[in-house]
């Protein structure tokens, strides 16, 4: 039911558009009413003109378009449509409603009826989508039916070149374009109206009418079993056999279905090319014209048993089918094929971004490098320049570090010969000191003497009384005499313990310089190795600036053990605290 429903769309589809005369989508609501009294009368549907009053039932009383007038067409005609309408009249009724605005003005090589069973015929090929039209495939495969209706041999390579010219934003032909290509003989050359009319007439009723076969054969009668000519129609379920071609008194019907058979008679009674149609309650005897006309038949009638046993559509439907389901394959195909490549475009876009990207990015950091580059270039000349400038400035300061060590080596010579000095005024002091012991042996040896006088002068006290004040005077003096001795032993030793302090202050002095001039000495061995990198040179010089001072430019002291070996204040705290330790004594 859904095949014939689509069927019936596409010339109602015609009507509708035809009724449309300023082409807006639209059609008055009085035409609409009239175009569905007709669809009923002919597809002998109830006319229910309740319902229709009631569907157009509105306060707007403009046109409605195709999509408004679709659900009551649905719902009240299509719907209720049985396949028992006659299909030739109602193509007719939308024939006539459409044909008078749509058909060329210009001669045709056929008539009126051809252009309709052309137009009939195309409803019947053309895709199912709106606005109709038939895809060159299908206009292929209906003039190769037209040509060889015509017993005309194909142009394979003429349709090529028709293919090639055809309008690239189209997709196929319109109805009245198939019908102009067709009445112009484009494909038809050299036949003549009779014959491109037979033709069509042929291609009709196969694909329209559904004739699988028809021809002249011979019927044996069932009552007075005499032979008479019939014209015979063969159809999916049926034959049909008529007085003559014209269809106009037909007088009978052999009905097909699963349970009949055809069989092969051999020849009797004086008839040739014998074959019989087997039914439920009847048996057919029919004799062709000839062997090849009778083996046409059979194989016609047996293949169309075979198809009704399956249950399958007739072969032309099927054929018709089998195309379209190829083509939406394709078209499948194709949109998938056409999606994969916009997947791939796309990506390829994407691609072709990211590249851009990528090479904007690498020319920004070739900018970027080469401005580096500019950078380090101008950065490595400011460092030339700064780093002679730090060399000449370097050169200048080793030069004055130089004369600073040479400066600093004449100090220390000098230093150490102070301390040669102290070194010889402490052996000095170690011989005074031995001659303070012998002193004070010498001293021991007086007392000693002095006790043997005692001793004797006590034994002769009495003879020498009279040198008693002379003795106790001499006593006395010589008293006076060893306190002095003792005070001078005392300074003596002091001094000798503040000059071995002073000489180990002196080394302690002369250790720290040489420690200062070996360090003096180690920084300007680095001065002079580090010289690849200013910077380090800087901070060494900075700190050998540091390290290395000028001497004061105070007036030196001479003393006994050299200049400047002590300071004033030095002096004067040793001056005071040897004035302390006199006066303690």
């Amino acid at each position: 039911m859904g095949g014939l429903k689509d069927e019936l769309l596409k010339a109602i589809w015609h009507a509708f558009t035809a009724l449309d005369l300023d082409r807006s989508g639209k059609v008055s609501k009085s035409q609409l009413k009239v175009l569905s009294h007709n669809l009923c009368t002919v597809l002998k549907v109830p006319h229910d003109p309740v319902a229709l009053e009631e569907h157009f039932r509105d306060d707007d009383e403009g046109p409605v378009s195709n999509q408004g007038y679709m659900p009551y067409l649905n719902k009240f005609i299509l719907e209720k449509v049985q396949d028992n309408f006659d299909k030739i009249e109602f193509n007719r009724m939308c024939w006539t409603l459409c044909v008078k605005k749509n058909l060329t003005k210009n001669p045709l090589l056929i008539t009126e009826d051809d252009a309709f069973k052309v137009w009939v015929i195309f409803n019947f090929l053309s895709e199912d989508k709106y606005p109709l039209i038939i895809v060159p495939e299908e206009i292929e495969y209906l003039l190769k039916k037209l040509t060889e209706a015509m017993g005309g041999g194909w142009q394979q390579e003429q349709f090529e070149h028709y293919k090639i010219n055809f309008d690239d934003n189209k997709d196929g032909l319109s109805a009245w374009e198939l019908i102009e290509l067709i009445g112009n003989g484009q494909f038809s050359k050299g036949m003549d109206r009779q014959t491109v009319s037979m033709a069509i007439n042929e291609v009709f009723n196969e694909l329209i009418l559904d004739v699988l076969k028809q021809g002249y054969m011979m019927k044996k009668g069932h009552k007075r079993k005499n032979w008479t000519e019939r014209w015979f129609v063969l159809k999916p379920n049926i034959i049909s056999y008529y007085v003559s071609e014209d269809l106009k008194d037909k007088k009978g019907d052999i009905l097909l279905d699963e349970n009949c058979c055809v069989e092969s008679l051999p020849d009797k009674d004086g008839k040739k090319c014998l074959f019989l149609i087997k039914c439920f309650d009847k048996t057919f005897e029919i004799s062709a014209s000839d062997k090849k006309k009778k083996q046409e038949w059979i194989q016609a009638i047996h293949s169309t048993i075979h198809l009704l046993k399956l249950g399958s559509p007739p072969p032309h439907k099927e054929a018709r089918q089998r195309r379209k389901e190829l083509r939406r394959k394709l078209l499948a195909e194709q949109e998938e094929l056409e999606r994969q490549m916009k997947e791939l475009q796309a990506a390829n876009e994407n691609k072709q971004q990211e590249l851009e990207s990528v090479r904007k990015k690498l020319e920004e950091a070739a900018s970027r490098a080469a401005d580096e580059e500019k950078k380090r270039l101008q950065t490595q000349v400011e460092l030339q320049t700064r780093f002679s400038t730090e060399l000449e400035r370097e050169k200048l300061i080793r030069q004055q570090m130089e004369e600073q060590v040479a400066q600093k080596s004449s100090e220390l010579e000098q230093y150490l010969q102070r301390v040669r000095e102290l070194e010889d005024m402490y052996l000095k002091l170690q011989e005074a000191l031995e001659d303070e012991r012998q002193a004070r042996q010498d001293e021991e040896t007086v007392r000693k003497l002095q006790a043997r006088l005692l001793e004797e002068e006590s034994s002769k006290r009495a003879e020498l009384e009279k040198w008693h004040l002379a003795q106790q005077q001499a006593i006395q003096t010589t008293e006076a005499e060893k306190q002095e001795l003792e005070q001078q032993r005392v300074l003596k030793e002091q001094a000798l313990q503040e000059a071995m302090a002073q000489l180990e202050q002196l080394e302690l002095e002369r250790k720290q310089a040489l420690e200062q001039y070996e360090g003096v000495k180690k920084k300007l061995e680095m001065a002079t190795n580090m010289t690849k990198s200013w910077k380090d040179k800087v901070a060494h010089h900075e700190g050998l600036i540091r390290l290395i001072e000028p001497g004061s430019k105070n007036p030196h002291l001479i003393t006994n053990w050299g200049p400047a070996a002590f300071t004033q204040a030095e002096l004067e705290e040793r001056e005071k605290s040897w004035k302390e330790k006199k006066t303690t004594e």
